[in-house]
């Protein structure tokens, strides 16, 4: 278990993700600035072989000086500290899905969610997966945050996208769009917006925050002639919510919601299904997207993006959703802790250490 010394530097763990995707590329380039390394200690989950194939086709990158250890316990400050759990043969495709790939990702997390229950890693950073070869090879989810969700015995999570400008939850998650209608109820969209305004005012440090709700149907239904749902369901849940003090306004037609920028007048908003939220998210704020999963004991962020197949091992991957992922998942432990020490009455006696992300060292 880690010591609580407030000076001492956070501990990210990182897991590999698809080792033929993307995932090794945008962490070696996120790591590769020795100055990142002041503001916390990484552990990189999956292979040391891997990490130096990766390596030799990166250009113009900085010297990294890594260090291999069995359990990120014995990580070392100022070092990239990878636990190999992967078999000494492991094998690299750039750009192919694999069974062994897949395997390894699965692997790969599991070892890290096993250090941060044992409080070895502060906060878990995922690179990304192929969610169809992993089921294959028998993960029975369809994504980190379902496994997540079951592995910290919760009874919801949100699946929230985070950016300085935009910040986008989403009611159902990874279902066909056909069942979206039967995912939704009055039930499943307070506990939603429960969870969205905790992680807004305990991970994000905003006290009274205000959120916004889409519809479900084209302009909201039209008062019934495209659909009931903003009527029958939405509505009530938005009045309930009100009702228990979360400010939560709507229902929004969410495509003159986001083409007026209205998303700026609010400091959240939740959409009823993935691509409602995330479409918008991306094209908007795409670069520095974060996938955060509120409601978990932990924190876990996942850069915005996939594994990109067509871009591994080419050097072409842009690394600043993943750097920018490893930024939020130390400010929002930095944020928890202090919210927590407040909330019990404790005045922390540290410094926050949260220079603004202008003050953070940038890498081209």
């Amino acid at each position: 278990m880690h010591s609580d010394n407030p000076n001492r530097k956070p501990v990210v763990g990182i897991t590999q993700g698809d080792g033929n995707g993307i995932g090794y590329e945008v962490i070696i380039k996120s790591l590769s600035d020795a100055r990142i390394l002041e503001a916390f200690t990484p552990v990189i989950y999956g292979s040391s072989k891997i990490f130096g194939f990766y390596r030799k086709l990166l250009h113009n990158l900085e010297n990294i000086e890594t260090f291999v250890i069995n359990s990120a316990s014995e990580a070392r400050p100022r070092k990239v500290n990878i636990v190999n759990c992967l078999p000494e043969n492991v094998y690299v495709e750039p750009g192919q899905s694999t069974p062994e790939a897949a395997r390894s990702a699965v692997t790969a997390l599991e070892r890290a969610v096993a250090d941060i229950k044992a409080g070895n890693i502060d906060v878990l950073v995922t690179a990304p997966i192929n969610k169809r070869a992993m089921v294959n090879e028998g993960f029975h989810h369809t994504g980190h945050t379902g496994y997540l969700k079951e592995e910290f015995g919760v009874d919801e999570v949100l699946m929230f996208m985070v950016s300085e400008t935009l910040k986008v939850g989403v009611v159902t998650e990874h279902i066909p769009l056909k069942d979206v209608h039967s995912g939704i109820s009055v039930e499943k969209i307070v506990g939603k917006l429960r969870l969205m305004q905790q992680s807004l005012r305990r991970d994000f440090r905003i006290d009274q925050p205000r959120i916004a709700v889409l519809g479900l149907n084209p302009h909201c239904g039209d008062g019934g002639l495209l659909g009931d749902e903003e009527r029958e369901i939405i509505l009530p849940a938005i009045k309930q919510a009100n009702n228990e003090g979360i400010m939560a306004f709507g229902p929004y037609s969410p495509d003159g919601y986001f083409g007026l920028a209205n998303y700026s007048r609010f400091d959240a908003t939740l959409a009823m299904y993935h691509d409602q939220g995330l479409c918008p998210f991306k094209a908007l704020a795409f670069e520095t997207g974060v996938n955060f999963t509120a409601g978990l004991p932990v924190v876990r962020t996942s850069p915005d993006h996939g594994t990109a197949y067509e871009l591994a091992g080419r050097d072409l991957a842009d690394p600043l959703s993943m750097r920018t992922s490893i930024y939020y998942a130390i400010d929002i432990f930095k944020n928890r802790r202090a919210f927590d020490d407040l909330q019990e009455g404790r005045m922390p006696e540290r410094e926050r250490e949260d220079a603004p992300r202008s003050n953070r060292p940038q890498i081209a």
